[in-house]
């Protein structure tokens, strides 16, 4: 599209994807970045999805200097943590994980980090950490067991998709709720109108 630098989302989250969609932007590409999500001993929840995300960028900027069509690209990566107090949830890809995750949530307060690293054109790295608290209700066995065998928590940090039947589980939120999905919009696009990007080229032929 003539006059809308490219823009690559370091992502193959369909929650991402549909988020920047929300907003208005489409991706001229995705190119997910394959890494160890593991957190590192004794790393705090904000450093982890810091470190993740710049890690995510750098490996999605290798892949975009290399493609002759996305050269000069900004590039979009976040990462997203659950954390209770200082321990990091894992996203959940064995049951016994998910069922851990909830009953640790059950009746609770928690926090999602994500973290957003946004690479320029001029390949200068910009970085930016938002934080929501959440609560549960308290979560009975019945709760629990129905939403094991619901499948929506698998890949999901902490263990359930706040934009899915969970959703029903959270009694409030203190901060962005699409930063519990896995992409805090205000501050994304802020970050983007910031280094120059057109993030109402989109909204023009939106209807």
């Amino acid at each position: 599209m003539i006059g809308r630098p490219k823009f690559v989302l370091a992502s193959g989250s369909p929650r991402r994807l549909s988020l920047i969609n929300q907003a208005g932007i489409e991706p001229d590409a995705l190119r997910p970045a394959d890494i160890d999500e593991t957190p590192k001993r004794g790393e705090l929840p904000r450093a982890c999805a810091t470190r993740l995300a710049r890690q995510k960028a750098e490996t999605a900027l290798a892949m975009v200097r290399i493609d002759e069509e996305l050269k000069g690209s900004f590039v979009l990566a976040a990462d997203t943590v659950v954390a209770v107090g200082r321990r990091i949830l894992p996203k959940a890809e064995l049951l016994d994980e998910a069922a851990q995750c909830l009953r640790l949530l059950s009746g609770r307060n928690h926090r999602v980090h994500t973290a957003i690293c946004l690479v320029t054109p001029r390949e200068t790295f910009r970085q930016r950490l938002v934080e929501t608290r959440v609560r549960f209700k308290r979560l009975s066995a019945e709760d629990i067991e129905a939403y094991l065998a619901s499948g929506e928590w698998r890949g999901k940090a902490g263990g359930y998709a706040a934009q899915g039947i969970a959703g029903s589980f959270i009694v409030k939120i203190v901060g962005s709720y699409s930063n519990i999905v896995g992409l805090p919009l205000y501050e994304t696009l802020a970050l983007l109108g910031g280094e120059g990007y057109p993030i109402h080229f989109g909204w023009l032929n939106a209807l």
